[in-house]
């Protein structure tokens, strides 16, 4: 048997084969580079509010409740058409349907542009979340029919690297484009709109040439790799579905796929409540920076946020234990950004604030595999969507909370004391969760018989 350099699966020291290393390597090259920037502009379009709020709010007249609300309501048509739209994704395949999902957002990402006040703000960011309603999950159950289970974690977190790059890379963009305020007698915020909105309708086209659908699908694949791949994937299924099949009614009913979506809820309090208030909240709290200093400033939390991400990704795939890739992170991040608080309007404060961030990104490619690990088919494609879904709930009651709590108390340090007890009980409901999916037991017997049952010539 031909093999590369040994790596822990979660089932102990494994070595990789030659055919399996070269053909993970291939399907990586050709899709997650672009699967990363399509996460970008997406998680770019949903968030960059965030930084034109700093003139938009004043500019159309939103308190901070209003703006709050406002973005909020982005969650209310996400969450209700999420799950038909990865059922969709699963009938109509993906590489249609998510450059379908593109060119809508991105048309209606545009109009941001138009908003005049509270009603039209609100109506837009409605359409825009039915509009990017099932990108998320269905990238993530996209993953799942191109990599085996062992390298599903770091797939996943290269992912989620996009939307950390998104404000990364992204703030300080949108930043710079608020000097464009009055090029062509328009507001900054207005081209900052327009400008970002552009690359989610070309990029669609791109998906629709580079996308393919299934791994017996793709040409672009040498014959051998394709062969095993397609093997691969159909062996871990069908040991996965002798020990446990679940239709969708199943799924969406499933204990593991609700306490996923309730982990994903509580951390939804730091990546979508504290992300949406971000600018503001380095702006309100550490000595009120410039506009575009405050731009590069959100940046910094989410660099760390691709850092860790990776890392963590990393050691999922090598040591398996989600929970504890879960647990772990979350616990560390409301501690971190209680300690902020208590640091105050300071550098240190800052740096906590920072560290908290990243390190909460940091369990998302566990989560991922937990959830990924043990469904199947059109089941798992719904319970994906299901637990990205209620997890949003997150985004319509956090983010005009945050609001609220600004204007009652005229700072940001209860809304932070708030988001830091969401991530200290995320870190519960993950030590929770491990019994309900199994990570200890059936996606690793799934794994290992899948192995074990590949035909000898692919090993």
């Amino acid at each position: 048997m031909s093999t590369t350099k040994a790596d822990r699966g979660t089932t102990g020291t494994v070595e990789l084969s030659a055919i399996e290393s070269d053909t993970v390597s291939r399907v990586s090259r050709r899709l997650m580079p672009l699967i990363i920037v399509l996460f970008l502009v997406a998680y770019l379009d949903r968030s960059n509010i965030s930084v034109a709020s700093l003139t938009m709010n004043a500019d159309i007249g939103l308190t901070a409740t209003a703006y709050g609300l406002g973005a909020g309501l982005f969650y209310v048509t996400y969450i209700l058409v999420e799950v038909p739209s990865n059922v969709a994704l699963e009938r109509f395949g993906a590489r249609v349907w998510i450059a379908r999902i593109m060119i809508t957002w991105g048309i209606v990402a545009g109009c941001m542009a138009l908003v005049v006040g509270f009603k039209s703000f609100a109506l837009v960011r409605l359409l825009l979340g039915a509009a990017e309603a099932g990108f998320t999950p269905g990238i993530i159950f996209y993953l799942s029919l191109w990599f085996p289970a062992r390298h599903r974690a770091r797939a996943t977190a290269q992912f989620y690297v996009g939307s950390a790059l998104a404000t990364t890379i992204g703030a300080p963009i949108s930043g710079a484009f608020l000097k464009l305020d009055g090029v062509g007698g328009i507001a900054g915020w207005k081209w900052l709109f327009v400008l970002e909105a552009v690359p989610a309708v070309v990029l669609a086209f791109v998906v629709l040439k580079r996308f393919t659908d299934s791994p017996k699908d793709a040409a672009w694949l040498p014959e051998e790799n394709r062969t095993w791949l397609v093997k691969a994937l159909a062996t871990e299924r069908r040991a996965l579905e002798s020990q446990r099949t679940f239709t969708v009614r199943q799924a969406l009913t499933n204990p593991g796929i609700l306490l996923l979506a309730l982990f994903l809820f509580l951390y939804s309090f730091n990546s979508i409540g504290l992300t949406l208030w971000m600018p503001q909240v380095i702006k309100g709290t550490f000595g009120s920076p410039g506009n575009f200093t405050t731009a590069l400033l959100t940046a910094v939390p989410y660099a760390l946020a691709v850092v860790f991400m990776l890392l963590v990704g990393r050691s999922v795939a090598k040591r398996g234990r989600t929970h504890l890739h879960m647990a772990v992170p979350m616990a560390a991040s409301g501690i971190l950004l209680a300690l902020s608080v208590a640091a105050g309007p300071t550098f240190a404060g800052f740096a906590l604030l920072a560290l908290s961030t990243g390190v909460a990104w940091s369990a998302i490619p566990a989560l991922w595999q937990s959830a990924t690990s043990f469904t199947t088919g059109v089941a798992a494609a719904a319970g994906v969507a299901l637990i990205n879904a209620l997890a949003n709930v997150a985004g319509l009651t956090v983010t005009p909370l945050i609001g609220r709590v600004k204007d009652a108390t005229g700072g940001f340090s209860a809304s932070l004391l708030i988001i830091a007890a969401a991530m200290l009980a995320a870190a519960v409901v993950a030590l929770l969760s491990r019994r309900a999916t199994s990570p200890g037991s059936l996606a690793e017997q799934v794994q290992r018989e899948a192995r074990t049952d590949l035909p000898q010539q692919s090993r």
